[in-house]
């Protein structure tokens, strides 16, 4: 792949962090590659879908629509050979090692100088991974957690991450303009796959998609 015409979709909910990520990548994109943006995880899903041939997506865990790590498991869901590079300001251990577990191919904090970003971006083009050197705490949970969502196909999750928001079936069809006993069909569908015997337990598990707080945030 030319890794000077690269078509890259830029998601974050900060203009000028996006600014500043597609000034940092404009070596990469050349006469023939290209860079689209997203605020919010409904523009991230209308953006993929929008833009089939991407080659890259650099991806804020906290937007708009999203909760925690949802954005990074739906996009794993929809598009699997996509890599995705997590630009954060949370760069606590855990959340490297859950963000290395639930799909990412890099991790790059927010603090880190554009040249670190663009070493990364090399790296994942090459088809190899990048994360902090400092060693990525991980978990048995997570890993089990990771395996139940890739088990749920892209419309699956899109209905789960409407239960979690306490929308009612008939809310959640006209969100996702589907028949009322079709959404019915997936939420037999997305409890047993997440071995969940009610809304309730599945949207718990949605929460705990949410990374470790930032330094100074009381939660």
């Amino acid at each position: 792949m030319d890794a000077g015409n690269l078509r890259i979709l830029v998601a974050d909910d900060h203009p000028l962090f996006r600014a500043a990520i597609v000034h940092a990548l404009q070596p990469f994109t050349g006469a023939g590659g290209s860079i689209a943006e997203a605020s919010s995880f409904a523009s991230l899903s209308a953006a993929v879908i929008e833009n089939p041939e991407l080659d890259l997506v650099l991806l804020d865990l906290n937007m708009p629509g999203a909760q925690g790590f949802s954005s990074l498991v739906y996009l794993r869901g929809e598009r699997p050979a996509l890599p995705v590079i997590v630009i954060s300001s949370n760069d606590h251990p855990r959340t490297v090692g859950r963000a290395q577990q639930f799909g990412a191919a890099a991790f790059v904090p927010k603090s880190a100088p554009p040249a670190v970003l663009q070493n990364a971006l090399r790296v994942v083009m090459q088809g190899d991974e990048w994360f902090p050197p400092q060693r990525a705490a991980r978990s048995a949970e997570d890993a089990k957690l990771a395996e139940q969502l890739a088990q749920l196909t892209p419309q699956q999750f899109r209905v789960l991450m409407a239960m979690a928001d306490g929308l009612l079936n008939k809310q959640i069809a006209h969100e996702l303009g589907l028949a009322e006993n079709t959404v019915k069909v997936h939420i037999t569908a997305v409890l047993r796959k997440l071995e969940c015997y009610s809304r309730t337990q599945a949207a718990v598990k949605v929460k705990a998609l949410q990374p470790e707080p930032e330094a100074g945030d009381p939660g």
